[in-house]
């Protein structure tokens, strides 16, 4: 007979597997895993340093802070406590996922190399044609992405 602890046992370990695969939809991990198997954000750059100085810096791997299910990899023990002390000042906007792509209701890789910060926030492109568009009006698109974010940030990759 299946007590209502051992579903709730189940249920939670269920759940504890399953995580993941939510950090995977809600951020932009296409770059794989860290060494302590969770989703690996940025394609392995460090968020401090692009966002502060708009500066392609590799992350090490010694150097790892976790935040809401997404590995962050960072140059220095420096820059991976300014990240720790206040996350969401430099996490990539939309998941790390192409700004522009999210503005029109898809989910596209952003890529670190195709970036822009506007009021201290880091947005990502997936490549240098979408970034020149984005240009053209930022302001638009960040508009439109910002409208559009609620209603696909919970939304797998592959059902938009």
């Amino acid at each position: 007979m299946i007590t209502k602890t051992t579903l709730c046992l189940a249920s939670l370990a269920f759940l504890s597997f399953a995580a993941p695969g939510f950090a995977e939809d809600e951020y932009n991990v296409s770059t794989g895993y860290s060494l302590e198997g969770t989703p690996l954000g940025l394609r392995g750059f460090d968020p401090v340093a692009l966002t502060t100085l708009n500066a392609m810096a590799i992350g090490d791997a010694t150097h790892v802070v976790e935040h809401d299910g997404v590995a962050y990899y960072f140059a220095s023990e420096i820059t991976a406590k300014t990240f720790s002390a206040d996350p969401e000042a430099y996490i990539p906007q939309y998941g790390g996922f192409c700004a522009f792509a999210i503005a029109i209701g898809k989910k596209l890789d952003g890529d670190p190399r195709y970036a822009d910060i506007v009021d201290g926030k880091l947005y990502l492109f997936v490549n240098a044609a979408v970034f020149e568009t984005y240009k053209k009006n930022p302001e638009e698109t960040l508009r439109k992405a910002e409208e559009m974010w609620p209603s696909i940030q919970h939304k797998a990759v592959g059902s938009l």
